[in-house]
């Protein structure tokens, strides 16, 4: 028999037989389903042909493949991952408007935030439970019916990683029902802990913050072809490829120089650059509290079990990764100035897993030492921030990173280029299927900030963010890697500051950083 509108079953409510008087659980009940429904309904306003919120017109790039991919896609979910703050549940309401758009009937299209509604927390199995709602409620037919009539419902669950269990649920529903999901998550911790059951059945994208060519559209209105397709890696091997992306960002100097001195100036989370007249106080008091503390506070603390994370030492190895970015520091480093800080005996084991968790969040990610010939160096990983202006407001410390900037401040140049080194290693491992590492410095081998893997080639890629280059003394680690013929090195990368630097050796191809940038 068909529920009452308003109604869920007590069964999903594990604690509705303790001691108190059943009259008031079920009165507790009712009140709490009440605001549940409310709360749905308000945040699904299509289901009575309300209006939407106002979307803006920018949409960033993967848009068109997970609109594609939840509507026509191999797998009947799709998952986008990526770091609070860049825009994925913006994604999300973007694709309800093209669904509704294309007719596709409101009635067919569920979301549900789950990181908005604190009445789902003492429901079993809330995605099953929102779902057989939805059918019962919404749809007003059967899932299988609605899919064999060609009529799929369509469901959105955002930051589905808060909920315990999230796998098993989207498997249950994905493998009985003939439904669309589209699913995000924040913390790569919790998402990756249930994609073993969810193999082959969803497609996984992952966003970071805002690409150079995205920055230029949504600040300047400023479109352009890329050279660089998404989670492409043809021609990569080829130097055509690289001297080609350094001439087209010579011919688009204009934007790109203007884009990248947006970017340096206000980093790569959207808000920073719809409110770029914000001072820059207001917005790093808005990343520390919305990106870094809530990753740290909601993401993080709790660990599996229950266990509580401390919150203090996460963020004081958060504190030293910002630190030394574009650095491999490891335990030498870290553990002395912890145990310094904290004043307790902490030890290398507990704070490399605290960096795990912390790259977990997609707020950083630690690039692994070069494995050649089936042996790894025992070096530490290079840390590589999602963006460098989470360490200026977490550290208060502003760096600039443009040509201009720099000519005015030429004392911060080293802090500078290591942040450089920083936001080129995680552009490149941002990048799925890319295989990217670094190349410590190996007896007489001098060190290669980092090498990318293409089938049975490497190109080694060195970045010297300063004005004056040395064609001999910083082409060294280069020339090294590419003369080893069992590294398969056919050229190496040298990443600048700015542009007409020129080699006379051609296996070495200059290019200066926001061109790099400029290809994707």
């Amino acid at each position: 028999m068909k529920r009452r509108e308003g109604q869920l079953h007590l069964d999903f409510y594990p604690d509705v037989e303790s001691g108190e008087p059943r009259q008031r659980r079920r009165s507790e009940a009712a009140a709490e389903h009440a605001e549940f429904f409310s709360n749905l309904r308000s945040t699904n306003p299509w289901w009575a042909d309300r209006e939407m919120v106002h979307l803006r017109p920018f949409r960033r790039w993967p848009f068109p493949r997970l609109y594609e991919s939840l509507k026509h896609g191999l797998t009947s979910a799709v998952m986008l991952r990526g770091p609070r703050r860049v825009g994925k549940t913006v994604l999300l309401q973007q694709v309800i408007r093209a669904l509704l758009d294309e007719g596709v009937a409101g009635k067919r299209i569920l979301y549900v935030a789950f990181d908005e509604l604190p009445t789902l927390r003492r429901i079993q199995e809330p995605v099953l439970a929102v779902a057989r709602w939805f059918e019962d409620h919404i749809l007003g037919e059967t899932f299988n019916r609605a899919a064999n009539e060609r009529r799929p419902a369509y469901l959105l669950f955002d930051e589905v990683q808060n909920l315990d269990a999230w796998a098993p649920q989207i498997k249950n529903l994905v493998d009985n029902h003939g439904v669309r999901a589209l699913i995000t998550g924040s913390s790569s911790l919790r998402i990756e802990a249930g994609r073993d059951s969810m193999a082959g059945r969803v497609t996984s994208i992952e966003m970071g913050p805002l690409l150079l060519r995205e920055i230029a559209e949504l600040r300047f209105g400023a479109s352009h072809p890329v050279q660089w397709a998404n989670d492409g890696f043809d021609g990569l091997a080829s130097p055509e490829f690289w001297r080609e992306a350094a001439r087209k960002g010579e011919e688009q100097g204009d934007i790109r120089h203007q884009s990248f001195r947006a970017f340096c100036d206000r980093g790569g989370y959207p808000i920073a650059h719809e409110r770029h007249g914000e001072p820059w106080a207001q917005l790093a008091a808005h990343l520390n509290e919305t990106v870094i503390r809530r990753a740290i506070r909601h993401d993080l603390r709790m660990g599996p079990r229950g266990q509580r994370r401390d919150e203090r030492l996460l963020e004081e190895v958060f504190r030293l990764c910002c630190r030394y970015a574009g650095q491999a520091p490891g335990q030498s480093v870290f553990v002395p100035e912890i145990q310094q800080t904290l004043a307790g005996n902490i030890g290398w084991h507990r704070i490399f897993t605290y960096m795990r968790f912390l790259d977990g969040t997609l707020l950083l990610r630690m690039i692994e030492p070069t494995e050649l010939r089936l042996k790894r160096k025992k070096a530490p990983a290079k840390i590589c921030l999602s963006d460098h202006t989470l360490r200026a407001a977490w550290l208060q410390e502003v760096v600039p990173l443009d040509p201009a900037g720099l000519a005015i401040s030429p004392h911060l140049s080293d802090i500078a280029g290591r942040l450089a080194e920083s936001m080129l290693g995680y552009f490149l491992a941002s990048i799925p299927g890319l295989n990217v590492s670094h190349f410590p410095e190996r007896g007489s081998e001098p060190e290669v900030d980092f090498i990318l893997t293409v089938g049975t080639r490497r190109i080694p890629i060195e970045v010297k963010y300063r004005r004056r280059i040395d064609p001999f003394e910083d082409t060294r680690g280069l020339r090294a890697f590419v003369e080893k013929t069992v590294y398969n090195a056919p050229f190496g990368l040298l990443v600048t500051l700015e542009d007409g630097v020129s080699l006379d050796d051609r296996r070495i191809i200059p290019i200066p950083l926001s061109s790099f940038l400029w290809t994707r």
